[in-house]
């Protein structure tokens, strides 16, 4: 791997650090280029480094998505032609893992039907060898319109302040967070999908974070934790003397977001009735009050979150299909902690530093093989799991490190020793020796003969393994002239 200016994707040839240039300063767009010519590479990196580019260079398709699992490029320029995986693979694959990312494609055999095809297929642009400079440089220009500037991570810059609150270190996380940030800049809906537990609520308060309403409230409600029959009261508000119980005025969360955002997690459980009144006051952006007589206007931006699969709601019924569209018109996937295992170390020394800081005290870390157990756990529960798995193993930890025991503990799964094929044989027949034993009351005949050794044979395995046929008669009592020998 080649890379120009010094570092992968990191401040441009200007040498100044990206929180100190415009955002749609080319330092914040880094590209990624692919070929196996290192003449080329070399050209190519010339030229877009003397407009502004950082630019990394790598000379396989296998280099570049390693590369990309570190850091997210904005453009990706690949030659056609490549050892092992050619252009046109490693931009399925892109398209697959990295979808934000815009590829574009060299050949110095390209064809009309290529090109044609290429671009069908969602490939940016098509430059046949050799191009012209400028050229080059409009596509690059063009291609990055459908990017978003890359964040210098060792930047220490106020931009990212919007997604402060998500730890992450995944591929996956950050093309979401890519889709997250261009998101928030429309007045869109928003629908998360993610599992129980997976952070939809720190993604929701990130959007309303990075939009054009981040000074207005965030308000948050659960579908699911609140009855039916207040579930109504508590968005729509309500009059005093609107139900028996209706002492006093309230004011709905409709009201109370408005100029902000509401977000409204498990939406797929609430009731029908009530999904028909939230699609008019979505439609009409106003609210009327239980007990009230007229609408009164709201200025708000819905964000849903659910586990469930709201298609499938649809299609039996549970869930009104024009409120799905309303409110799913933008959607993003969260993904569930098990296909993003590089964040469960970052996570699990998060919520510790925070355990410590909280209580003053604590261990100061995990063992490694405790870390590994961690790494490599199911988590149906997520983020939250974890979170809860931290918390119980620092609570119970006396030693500086949280050792391996107290995390299978608390992930309740039995302890596994990972021994050499020595040691598991040893432990084995150790162990088989001394059911024997306790089996035949201690008698060297009758085990030896259910295992079918000799005496003397027997007498040697249990001598290897220390063991002493007398301790597992049921009384062991030395007798005058007994040698423990029946």
């Amino acid at each position: 791997m080649r890379v120009f200016a010094n570092r992968a994707f990191p401040v441009a040839a200007t040498g100044r650090p990206n929180d100190m240039l415009p955002m749609n300063h080319p330092a914040n767009f880094p590209i990624l280029l692919v070929d196996d010519d290192p003449d080329m590479l070399h050209l190519l990196s010339l030229r877009l480094g003397a407009a502004g580019y950082p630019v990394t260079t790598v000379e396989s398709a296998e280099q570049a998505l390693v590369l990309m699992a570190a850091r997210r490029p904005a453009l990706v320029i690949s030659d056609v032609q490549l050892p092992g995986r050619d252009g046109h693979a490693l931009f399925h694959e892109i398209r697959a893992r990295f979808p934000m990312v815009p590829v574009i494609l060299l050949t110095a055999h390209g064809t009309i039907p290529d090109a044609v095809d290429a671009v069908s297929r969602g490939v940016h642009g098509y430059l046949t060898k050799p191009f012209d400079g400028r050229l080059l440089l409009q596509k690059v220009a063009d291609a990055l319109l459908l990017s978003a500037p890359v964040a210098d991570a060792a930047a220490d810059s106020g931009s990212d302040a919007w997604r402060s609150a998500i730890l992450s270190r995944s591929a996956a996380m950050e093309e979401l967070l890519v889709e997250a940030q261009l998101v928030a800049r429309s007045p869109a809906t928003v629908l998360i999908c993610g599992d129980s537990g997976s952070g939809k609520e720190l993604l929701a308060r990130a959007v309303h974070l990075a939009s054009a309403r981040a000074a207005g409230p965030f308000v948050a409600l659960n579908c699911a934790a609140i009855p039916e029959s207040l579930l109504e009261s508590e968005l729509f508000g309500h009059l005093k003397g609107a139900y028996t119980g209706a002492t006093g005025q309230r004011i709905g969360l409709l009201q109370a977001a408005s100029g902000g955002t509401l977000f409204l997690d498990e939406i797929g459980d609430m009731p029908l009735a009530l999904q028909a009144k939230l699609l008019r006051a979505l439609q009409e952006r106003t609210v009327r009050p239980l007990g009230a007589t007229q609408d009164l206007p709201v200025d708000l931006r819905v964000i849903a979150a659910t586990h469930r699969d709201l298609e499938a709601a649809v299609r039996d019924g549970s869930f009104r299909e024009d409120l799905y569209y309303r409110i799913a018109v933008v959607s993003l996937h969260l993904p569930p902690l098990s296909e993003r295992r590089e964040d469960i170390a970052l996570l699990a020394r998060h919520f510790l530093e925070r355990h410590r800081a909280q209580h003053g005290s604590g261990p100061e870390g995990f063992a490694p093989d405790a870390l590994k157990a961690l790494a490599l756990a199911a988590w149906p529960g997520n983020v939250r799991q974890l979170q809860n798995v931290v918390e119980q193993v620092c609570a119970l930890c006396t030693t500086p490190l949280v050792p391996l025991s107290l995390v299978q503990r608390a992930l309740r799964v039995p302890g596994i020793d990972v021994l050499s094929y020595v040691e598991a044989k040893e432990r084995f027949e150790r162990n088989y020796l001394v059911n024997l034993l306790r089996l035949t009351d201690g008698n060297v005949s009758d085990a030896a003969r259910l295992a079918q050794r000799n005496r003397t044979e027997f007498y040697r395995l249990l001598q290897r393994h220390g063991l002493v046929a007398l301790e597992f008669r049921s009384q062991a009592v030395s007798l005058p002239g007994d040698n423990g020998k029946p």
